[in-house]
């Protein structure tokens, strides 16, 4: 005769991760990365183990939240938790941008460059991205043109107003990162600046600044006077 073992219930308390426990009880900043991410991707035993193969593929928690989809999904990840980790990075980019649940005001270089630093500063390839504002200032909303190699030839004038023109802004202001760290302007950044500059009076539009984000540093086209006004406050 042959037995079986004996099947009970299961309990679904079991399922509660140790890091769901922790995060009630002391808050998030006691779960480690391998424990957050895993309150991203699901409960239970497995979550943790995928958690912690992702973070093992590609090096770090920051590496996994950056990785395109393909790449998550060549590593596991179904396709549909990958645009949760998009939302999750995208809403700590804008809780960056507004520390004060105030309007992103930009008056100064810094005032823009800040809050981008930290994203685009770590970046491993290359990124344009421009701040369209209204008449006072304020971002109204933020588009990445470009990603990948940013050869001079690559950028089209036309791209990076497009949206500008479409929403009628007052002004922009362009950043683009430097993967190697060092924020320092190229030959081909100067020129690319003159070239926006110019089309920016052209259609009425501002270019308050072109912004070359580094790794924790930055440089201010606009404070070099590569844009025709050194300024330490804009308009």
């Amino acid at each position: 005769m042959t037995t079986r073992p004996i099947q009970f219930p299961l309990d679904r308390r079991s399922e509660r991760t140790d890091a769901a426990a922790r995060l009630e009880r002391l808050g998030a900043e006691a779960c480690d990365d391998d424990d957050l991410l895993a309150l991203l991707l699901g409960t239970g035993v497995a979550a943790r183990r995928t958690a912690r193969r992702l973070i093992e593929r590609f090096g770090t928690l920051a590496d996994v939240m950056r990785a395109d989809p393909v790449e998550l999904r060549v590593a596991g990840l179904p396709a549909t938790t990958t645009p949760r980790l998009a939302a999750v990075l995208e809403l700590g980019r804008r809780v960056a941008r507004q520390p004060h649940h105030g309007p992103w005001l930009v008056r100064t270089p810094g005032d823009a460059a800040e809050p981008l630093i930290d994203v685009m500063g770590s970046l491993e390839r290359e990124e344009l991205r421009v701040l369209l504002l209204d008449t006072k200032n304020v971002v109204v909303a933020e588009r990445t043109v470009y990603r990948g190699n940013l050869a001079g030839s690559s950028v089209r004038v036309g791209e990076v107003y497009r949206d500008a023109v479409r929403r009628c802004a007052a002004a922009v202001v362009v950043a683009h990162n430097h993967p190697s760290g060092d924020p320092s302007p190229s030959g081909e950044d100067l020129r690319i600046t003159a070239e926006l500059a110019e089309a920016g009076r052209l259609l009425d539009i501002e270019l308050l600044d072109h912004l070359v984000i580094g790794r924790g540093r930055w440089t201010s086209l606009r404070a070099i006077g590569a844009i025709g006004q050194e300024a330490a406050t804009m308009r």
